[in-house]
């Protein structure tokens, strides 16, 4: 990356400062765009789900991998909860999506509980393990709650082997979608069902590839603290089979972290290990010393982070990623980008500094495979809640039971984060997925725009001018008259 005309900046920058210069390219579609990364983690999108509670958890993880990110799981989630959830995810299929399923008997207020729980809009109807009907939010408008599913369950589905999904291909189970002007199709074997295929989940699967492990199976995460018995609990994470470890705290460059980081690698030698948060190049070069093969970068860029507000302490996350970038690539080592993205230029902008994936929490908050209910604001307007993970809410799950109540009680005193924020969907792209082709459809025209295929290349080619907050304003589109 270079700064336009060689100008050099004299203050730190965050994204909405920045922009990004179009070049002479050869890159004539954006289906040409490569965007895998190479630090080891084995996505083939630079995606990171955060390890927030509030949206890393058992579906996020199955539907980001399966779209080729990757989601770590939080911290605070006891040990044979997150080995549940990753064997969870290792057993779904790569391609076939997983569906909601209820029975006959079952009432609308379940269906209606359940069908915001994944994006398809429906919940299939199974009875002995075998596709029945089908049953979505309109079928349930107008009928008593406690109306059984049977009575009011489509029985006219359109049913798809799963030897033909893998035999005939994807655009043959669209086009039978197409024909029968529906959008779910049950996928099943032997009768049983399988899972579900949608028309926009097909044309997915011919863009996306997923994000595998060596075995074929889609890749999870997961972060330890630094506190406690570092080993033991990485030992316990290793032996559920995530796939990468982050070692994960505020303040990433302080003893503890180098402490843990060697508790860490005695116990995990092969298995990438990120840590962090750091902002500048010596927390780098300390973590890496340690034994970090990817550093986190990045402290108060967040939605639900008060740090910077309540200590001073931070720095804007465009600095902060690309000086930190340039000192890991002289060690032969990534960072990712945690935190401070509210748009997909904000995405582009931070691989452009340098970072080899991009971790996002709030935003990804307000969608339906995030864990938590959907809530009605009373305008019609659905959210899901979302919290920071050093706010009082975050610390008390954590030190649920540990120590007596007074410490407990201590702890919460100190706070550096939001413990009740909204996050709205939006009616446009509620699903992750959604975002997931928001981010990506921009980042793929970006790389074109530089003439890069590559992440390595769009880090090397990139020119980027610095702008007015007026600059930054007037490339914002206006979606009514003015």
């Amino acid at each position: 990356m270079r700064f336009l005309d060689g100008h050099q900046p004299t203050t730190d920058l965050t994204y909405g400062d920045v922009f990004l210069v179009p070049s002479r390219s050869d890159v004539t579609s954006r289906l040409d765009v490569d965007l895998s990364s190479d630090d080891g983690t084995g996505t083939t999108v630079p995606i990171v789900v955060a390890n927030m509670t509030a949206v890393a958890g058992r579906r996020m993880a199955e539907t980001v991998a399966r779209r080729g990110g990757v989601a770590i799981m939080p911290q605070d989630i006891p040990g044979d909860v997150i080995a549940d959830v990753v064997a969870g995810v290792k057993s779904k299929d790569p391609v076939v999506e997983t569906p909601v399923t209820v029975g006959t008997h079952d009432t609308v207020s379940t269906v209606l509980t359940l069908l915001g729980k994944r994006a398809h809009g429906a919940a299939v109807v199974v009875e002995d393990g075998r596709p029945v009907g089908v049953v979505t939010e309109a079928d349930c408008l107008g009928t008593d709650r406690f109306t059984q599913v049977g009575r009011v369950m489509s029985t006219d589905l359109v049913a798809v082997e799963a030897s033909q999904v893998e035999s005939a291909g994807l655009e043959d189970t669209f086009e039978r979608l197409h024909a029968a002007k529906t959008d779910l199709a049950v996928v099943v074997r032997d009768g049983g069902l399988v899972g579900v295929l949608t028309r926009k989940g097909t044309v997915r699967s011919t863009v996306y590839s997923p994000a595998l492990d060596a075995g074929g199976r889609l890749r999870v995460g997961a972060a330890v603290g630094i506190n406690g018995d570092v080993a033991a609990k990485t030992k316990d994470l290793l032996a559920a089979g995530v796939d990468v470890l982050v070692v994960d705290t505020a303040h990433g460059h302080q003893s503890k972290m180098l402490q843990a980081l060697d508790a860490v690698r005695s116990v995990a030698p092969d298995v990438p290990v990120v840590a962090g948060n750091v902002v500048t190049a010596a927390g780098v070069r300390d973590l890496v010393a340690a034994g970090a093969d990817i550093l986190k970068v990045g402290v108060g860029p967040g939605a639900m982070c008060t740090t910077r507000m309540m200590t001073a302490v931070g720095r804007p996350q465009f600095s902060a990623v690309l000086e930190c970038s340039g000192a890991a690539r002289e060690l032969g080592k990534n960072v990712w980008a945690d935190g401070g993205v509210r748009h997909p230029r904000d995405v582009a902008l931070a691989l452009a500094a340098g970072a080899s994936q991009v971790m996002i929490g709030s935003w990804f908050a307000g969608t339906y495979e995030s864990p938590g209910d959907l809530h009605d604001d009373g305008t019609g307007r659905l959210y899901k809640d979302s919290f920071g993970m050093a706010s009082a809410r975050a610390v008390a799950a954590r030190t649920a039971g540990a120590g007596s109540a007074f410490d407990r009680a201590r702890k919460a005193l100190f706070e550096e984060g939001i413990s009740s924020g909204k996050m709205y969907l939006d009616p446009i792209r509620p699903g992750v997925e959604d975002l997931l082709d928001e981010i990506t459809s921009g980042l793929r025209s970006a790389f074109t725009y530089a003439g890069a295929r590559t992440l390595a290349e769009f880090a090397e080619r990139a020119v980027v001018g610095i702008q007015s907050a007026a600059g930054y304003q007037e490339g914002m589109p206006v979606h009514t008259s003015w």
